[in-house]
Parts: structure tokens; C-alpha cells; sequence
């Protein structure tokens, strides 16, 4: 039975959220990241909390920290020693494993996100703008009054008008397909697969395979945790318009060709289900938009590419063992929308998510090497994600045609990574057991 009391709402529960900040923190005493801490504890929803007031709510809070914040609070080192080693690194320390290189590497990102003063992150979701502000001057109003801990940077987010906050800045309807756990009380849609054991994402639950052991210690502190993969990633939105324009002869054929690279229309619709043309009405209907394999409907990838995104980071049927690599994935976009037809205006916009899971390596760093960046993925050979790999302009992507398949060269760099982390979401008993330390 899920402690959904004990759990930070961000596992379980997708709020009505429009916009808010991330805030990332460093403690520069123990006693000042304590009582920070201490100040939002209440203010730090369960999942049970969450759904019982979603109608009512109009702001959430989610914390988190990285190692080296963990040990700034005062956690003991052999406590620290108990957690695994692709955390304690840190993900810009795995850059090399991630793919993370070029104008991806962490000597590029912003915010402070690569060092090891990054201690914490303050995910402050809201409602609408008014109450975004408002959560926002709550939040300065404590760092001001709190000795020992400041705010190293910022994002503030937005729903991306014209479209809504399910849509990215390419105009992708983002969020479609997401995993379902066992006890957590929700259905899975058509397609997405029988509802998994929790241990798959939240810590002192059994996973796939059985009862889970070496779990970080003590379990006051792991249990109804989880490990947070965060990435911001700056979509170039004129660059792909631009890719398109060029590759394409036709408006609709600038359409199917964005769908072949994502694997999705911009609706939502799967290339599966509408191999030629844009279907909104089945992107909009979760009983039909996830209903869908590869292995018998397209095994050669005529209608969604084998080196497509969506049928990267989500092989469904083709993958072995892919229940062990399933993700929750949150976030939202930032940035200005980029009108029609305007080239590039020089701001950023983006995404900025988190991949949630209870192994950093067996499930994200492994869709990130083997799924993302590996060229010979599918035996395509010279390809990545064509969204999110890394490129520098020598890869390809492959178009399968009969009689002749198609074959893109010198894709570019429809996004860059400006940030990442990696963060250990406790549950609400562990953020008090938290505050006490050093009492």
C-alpha cells in the first residue's frame, strides 16, 4: 500500500499548474538551510494532500536536493556513503556517460547548476500569474529574512500561448505517455501499458523484480523517496522552422516531416495510427492517442521512423525489459513563444523537466546513452535523437520509404542542454527528519 500521505505530490499528481519558478539554493551554513527547510515543510504537499484539495489549490511546492546539499544539512557521511554513486557524482560529473558534450557540456550551463554549491531546488508551481507572484514574494521575503542560504539562480516558466502548458515552443502536444503505479489508484489509458510496482519509482517499495535492497540509509530518510533527473533543455524553434522549410517542398509536407522527427503530429496524434495526416481529434483522446505498438503495426518504421523521438525514448513492444525503464517525467516550458514566421529573436525558450525514478542509472542514464545518444541504435548507424541527442551537424536521420528510404544529413541542433542536476526527492517524514539533524 502507497504511504500517498508520506509522498511529495510532484510522483503522483499532475497539477493544474500554468506557470511558476524553479529556485535553485545553496546553504552557506547548515542552520540556515535548516530553517529554510523548516519554513516550507507544511507548505510541502503530499499526494494525498494534493488530490484532495487539486480543486481548491492554487499553488504547490516540491523540494529536493543533491548530495552535496544533503551533506551542507547536516546528514552524516556514512549516511551520505549509502546512496549511489551516479548521485553522489552528480550528473555534471557523468556528463561523458550522458552524451553531454560540445555546446552540451556542463562548462556551458547556466544558473550555477554545474557546481557543487547547488544544494536545493524550490519547485514553486502555480495556478495563474497573480498567485505566481505571490508565491514567488512569499519565498524572497523567507530567503531575506533566513541567514545561511541564498538563491543561486532562477527559472521562471509559463504556458507557452498560443498554445497551452501541454505544448512545447516546437508546438508539440508534450505529456501524452506516462507510466501507471500500482496503488497509486489511477487507470492506465489504452496502450500505456499494466500499472507497475512502485519500487520502480519510489524508494521501500519492491520494484519489478522482487523486495529492493541497499537502499540509501537510514530509511527515515530514503522511504517514499525518489531520485531526480533534471534537464533544461533551449529549443531553437527558428533553426527547426528554418530545417523544415528547406527539407520540404510544401506547408504539409514541413508538417509530416516535423511529425517523422518526433514520431508524433503536433496534435498529439501517433504516425502509427495517422500515417499521412494529422489526426487532432485522436491526439486529443487519451483512450486512443497511447493505443498503439511497433512490432506488429510498424516494424520497419514507414510510418514513425525507427530513429524518431518518441520511438527512442518510449520503444514500447521492441525493447527488452522495458518495464525496468519506464520514467515519470514533470516539468514545463519557459520562454517567450516565437511568432509565426519571426526569426530568431536571440532569447531563450525551452523546456525545463524532470525524469523521476528510483535508479538514476538503470532507467535515465540508460535511455539517455543507449536510447538518445547511440548512433547504432536500431542498427541506424549515425543517428541520435533527432530532438534531444546531441548533434554537430554530422549525424543523419533516416526517413524509411519504399522504394527509396529517405536519408537526412547534417541535422542540427534543434535543442542544446543549459542546465542539469541530479536531486533526492524525500518524502514529507523525511523532510522533518531533515530539519532535526544537528538538534
Amino acid at each position: 500500500m502507497l504511504e500517498l500521505d508520506d509522498i511529495q505530490h510532484i510522483l503522483l499528481t499532475r497539477t493544474p499548474a500554468m506557470t511558476g519558478r524553479y529556485e535553485f539554493l545553496t546553504f552557506d551554513t547548515s542552520d540556515g538551510g535548516r530553517a529554510w527547510l523548516s519554513a516550507l515543510v507544511d507548505k510541502t504537499q503530499s499526494a494525498q494532500d494534493a488530490d484532495a484539495t487539486m480543486d481548491e489549490s492554487d499553488r504547490w511546492v516540491t523540494l529536493a536536493f543533491t548530495w552535496t546539499g544533503l551533506r551542507a544539512l547536516g546528514v552524516p557521511e556514512e549516511s551520505l556513503a549509502t546512496f549511489p554513486d551516479a548521485f553522489r557524482e552528480g550528473m555534471a560529473s557523468r556528463a561523458s556517460i550522458l552524451g553531454d558534450t560540445g555546446t552540451n557540456s556542463p562548462d556551458h550551463w547556466s544558473g550555477g547548476l554545474a557546481g557543487d554549491d547547488l544544494h536545493a531546488i524550490a519547485i514553486l508551481f502555480s495556478r495563474n500569474d497573480d498567485r505566481c507572484a505571490r508565491s514567488i514574494a512569499e519565498h524572497d521575503a523567507l530567503l531575506a529574512r533566513t541567514p545561511g542560504v541564498r538563491s543561486l539562480s532562477h527559472l521562471d516558466l509559463n504556458a507557452n500561448p498560443p498554445f497551452n502548458y501541454a505544448h512545447d515552443h516546437f508546438g508539440f502536444r508534450d505529456r501524452l505517455s506516462q507510466p501507471v503505479m500500482k496503488g497509486s489508484g489511477e487507470q492506465p489509458t489504452p496502450g500505456s501499458g499494466e500499472p507497475l510496482e512502485p519500487g520502480e519509482f519510489i524508494l521501500g517499495y519492491p520494484d519489478e523484480n522482487g523486495p529492493v535492497a541497499n537502499l540509501p540509509q537510514p530509511e527515515a530518510l530514503s522511504r517514499n523517496g525518489s531520485f531526480m533527473a533534471y534537464r533544461r533543455l533551449a529549443e531553437h524553434v527558428a533553426v527547426f522552422r528554418d530545417y523544415l522549410r528547406e527539407n520540404a517542398e510544401t506547408p504539409e509536407d514541413e508538417e509530416l516531416l516535423a511529425a517523422k522527427f518526433m514520431g508524433r503530429w503536433r496534435s498529439g496524434a501517433p504516425l502509427v495510427l495517422a500515417p499521412d495526416a494529422d489526426d487532432p481529434e485522436l491526439g486529443a483522446d487519451p483512450l486512443r492517442n497511447n493505443d498503439f505498438g511497433y512490432r506488429e503495426s510498424d516494424p520497419f518504421g514507414y510510418a514513425c521512423p525507427l530513429g524518431s523521438h518518441a520511438r527512442r525514448l518510449n520503444p514500447r513492444d521492441t525493447a527488452h525489459y522495458m518495464n525496468r525503464r519506464r520514467m515519470i517525467r514533470r516539468g514545463a516550458t519557459y520562454g517567450p513563444a516565437l511568432p509565426e514566421g519571426a526569426p530568431d529573436d536571440g532569447v531563450e525558450r525551452g523546456i525545463a523537466a524532470f525524469i523521476i525514478c528510483a535508479d538514476l542509472v538503470r532507467q535515465f542514464e540508460f535511455a539517455q546513452n543507449v536510447w538518445i545518444n547511440d548512433e547504432t541504435f536500431h542498427e541506424l548507424g549515425n543517428e541520435h535523437d533527432p530532438i534531444c541527442g546531441t548533434q554537430d551537424g554530422t549525424r543523419d536521420f533516416t526517413v524509411p520509404k519504399r522504394p527509396i528510404r529517405t536519408v537526412l544529413r547534417g541535422i542540427p541542433s534543434f535543442t542544446t542542454l543549459t542546465g542539469g542536476a541530479y536531486f533526492f526527492l524525500p518524502g514529507i517524514s523525511a523532510l522533518r527528519h531533515l530539519t532535526s539533524l544537528g538538534a
